[in-house]
């Protein structure tokens, strides 16, 4: 066992022998969700499943695919637990996590001052900004086509690439699209011309079409890390999720996963 692996184990295992303790920590860390986990053998781990080269689910196989995919079992590797994923969305799963039907989120959450008022944001493990994807022959086929008059431009309801897009279009229409809709079917049936993404989606939809296309801004635009979330309150298992982001980090998991999915010019060194 690496001196990582085993420092994770002993911080289960410490949070376990302070439930037993005397004093004022002894409640807290008995509603830490590290404790509750630690019990019943179970991590429940809210997904997108919609999310290419994140955590997307393969129609062809059922089965999750991606980055958050495999880290999220070695997450339940190190806990001695056993993975339930539940299916949340970019709309829902803040509401999904305050209502404590995921103890985390790993789908690739852009980290925002404004969704950290609600959730608690793990250390950031990839880093994106904002790409564009099209069609061959499309009209939009550069960023100096995309802010006109008549141009549709499709973006994931509820992604922190929404609320950016709506300030800094000023003459083109934003289309927001909610599951099951994607912004690829929007693409494909033309009703979108352009669809605003990040580096993983962008990769995957150019991969798996042949008509797709992306490029990028002239400058960085909305440059976002991209963490694990949890409920807020709970320090401990915070505590935990970040020491399992800097063992990954350290005895090269993440960069072989992110390898796996071609995301690897994205991870955070």
């Amino acid at each position: 066992m690496s001196l990582f692996r085993r420092a994770l184990t002993l911080a289960a295992a410490a949070a376990a022998l302070l439930v037993a303790a005397p004093g004022s920590g002894s409640a807290q860390q008995a509603q830490s969700r590290l404790f509750e986990i630690t019990q019943s053998k179970k991590l429940k781990v809210c997904v997108f499943p919609l999310y290419y080269a994140i955590s997307f689910r393969n129609p062809r196989t059922g089965q999750l695919e991606g980055i958050d995919a495999d880290l999220s079992k070695e997450l339940a590797k190190e806990l001695g637990a056993e993975i339930e994923y539940v299916d949340t969305s970019f709309g829902t799963f803040i509401a999904d996590l305050q209502a404590n039907k995921c103890h985390i989120g790993m789908f690739g959450v852009g980290a925002t001052l404004r969704r950290a008022q609600a959730v608690e944001f793990s250390k950031p493990y990839l880093l994106t900004s904002i790409y564009a994807v099209t069609r061959r022959g499309s009209r939009v086929q550069s960023w100096a086509d995309v802010d006109k008059q008549g141009v549709r431009v499709a973006v994931s309801l509820g992604s922190y690439i929404e609320p950016f897009m709506q300030r800094y279009l000023k003459n083109a229409t934003l289309v927001s699209i909610a599951p099951p809709a994607t912004r690829e079917a929007e693409l494909v049936a033309r009703r979108a011309d352009v669809i605003m993404t990040d580096f993983p989606t962008a990769i995957k939809v150019t991969d798996e079409f042949d008509w797709a296309v992306f490029f990028t801004p002239p400058e960085p635009l909305a440059v976002t890390p991209y963490s694990y979330v949890i409920p807020q309150g709970d320090q401990i298992w915070l505590n935990y999720v970040n020491l399992f982001i800097d063992t990954i980090r350290l005895d090269g998991r993440l960069m072989e996963a992110a390898k796996r999915h071609k995301l690897d010019p994205i991870v955070v060194r």
